[in-house]
């Protein structure tokens, strides 16, 4: 193993937190992007640690004969093949209950957004039109008497459920299996549910297993008075299905923080007045941010210090080998 400071090695984009925090404790690498090019054998000996936001690919990961530890700046970890970690003995860490509060929030305006149009009539008076031509619009849906189902019930989805609690709606949501202890009602498929409620949050992590698992079977079962908010990941909607289905009525309105392509946003989607989007704001507070990031270099530390990491996933439940 290599002697002195551990070093780590940073792929392309970072919070400045980070940044400023790592170097008080570790040597730290550069580099543009997480391509396997790019690293020097130098590099590829002395690296024992990544810290990445966003995705580093496996070659990139087996670059580093030495590597300990990636630590991951998102609660979600699709960027990174925690499988592929865990098979050469990695450790991965995510950042999660820092900022479940904060998404939290966000599923919850971006679901009054997308009912009330709050947005839209923002921009009416903004451009004048309610001093010359009148009140906005009615908004033709309303958070009153709806069924909500929630797609996902980890950290994130029980903190919105305790929000819309205070809405007096029905809740329900579809996991694989049904949690103990809750009152909300379970549905053993994502189907089931849609025929049942007429709003679905979205709120999973983007894996193969939920890729575009709401389609447009799940959008006609939701029907034409249906609402679906996704905060979770935008591999889990087919786009283009609900593009159609909001272009034919077959739902009434979405509202999305994340997509499939980020940054690039479907035309079809942009196009639409039936649609609420946000640029993936889920947890875009400096506060939460800030926590975050903390907890990125807190876990690396951990590693380096104690031995165990801080947070880390499921699949890595790793403790550190000293020689």
């Amino acid at each position: 193993m290599p002697q002195g400071r551990p070093r780590i090695v940073v792929p392309g984009k970072m919070s400045q937190r980070v940044l400023d925090r790592l170097p008080a404790t570790f040597d730290t690498v550069f580099v543009d992007a997480a391509d396997p090019a790019l690293v020097t054998a130098d590099m590829a000996s002395g690296v024992t640690g990544i810290a990445v936001q966003g995705k580093i690919p496996t070659d990139f990961m087996d670059a580093f004969p030495s590597l300990e530890i990636i630590a991951n700046f998102g609660v979600g970890y699709d960027g990174v093949d925690a499988g592929h970690a865990a098979k050469r003995g990695v450790v991965v860490t995510n950042t999660p209950d820092v900022l479940t509060e904060e998404v939290a929030d966000t599923a919850i305006g971006l679901l009054l957004n997308t009912v009330r149009r709050f947005p839209a009539a923002e921009q009416w008076l903004r451009q004048g039109r309610w001093a010359k031509e009148g009140a906005f619009a009615l908004s033709p849906l309303s958070l009153r008497g709806r069924t909500v189902g929630l797609y996902g019930l980890g950290r994130i989805g029980l903190g919105i459920a305790r929000r819309l609690e205070s809405f007096n709606v029905s809740i329900a949501y579809h996991t694989r299996t049904p949690r103990d202890g809750l009152a909300y009602t379970h549905y053993p498929t994502l189907k089931g549910m849609a025929e049942a409620v007429d709003t679905i949050i979205v709120i999973v992590p983007g894996t193969e297993s939920t890729r575009r698992t709401v389609n447009a079977e799940v959008l006609q079962a939701l029907g034409p008075q249906g609402v679906l908010i996704n905060v979770g990941r935008g591999t889990t909607v087919d786009e283009a299905a609900l593009a159609d289905a909001l272009q034919r009525g077959v739902i009434a309105a979405a509202g999305l923080d994340v997509f499939e392509n980020e940054p690039h946003v479907p035309d079809a989607l942009l196009a639409l007045p039936n649609t609420s989007l946000l640029p993936h704001v889920g947890s875009a507070s400096q506060a939460t941010r800030d926590a975050m990031a903390d907890l990125v270099v807190d876990n690396l530390v951990a590693w380096f210090e104690t031995g165990a990491a801080l947070t880390p996933v499921a699949e890595t439940p790793f403790k550190r080998k000293t020689a």
